[in-house]
């Protein structure tokens, strides 16, 4: 069972740090990651993370996360990735 999480925001130190941080605590097991500055420095990531044995429901992980970024003005989404496919093929 895995989930994708994106962030996208203003460029600035942690992100990544925090967001992973975030995934250990509730034993989600970060797999891929791919990450962009772009020109402006707006920040753009994906994660492909094993929600397998996560110690809580995805939409708390989902919770905890936009709770640590919200503030920073930093946009979280994570989401099952049977929907991220069923999205993807329409």
């Amino acid at each position: 069972m895995r989930a994708v999480i994106t962030v996208v925001g203003k460029d600035m130190v942690g992100i990544v740090a925090t967001v992973a941080t975030e995934c250990a605590a509730t034993n989600a097991n970060i797999l891929d990651v791919t990450q962009s500055v772009f020109e402006d420095d707006i920040f753009a990531m994906v994660m492909l993370v094993d929600v397998s044995k996560l110690s809580c429901p995805l939409p708390e992980l989902s919770d905890r996360l936009n709770a640590l970024t919200k503030d920073v003005g930093l946009v979280v989404h994570v989401m099952h990735e049977d929907i991220f496919n069923s999205m993807h093929r329409i």
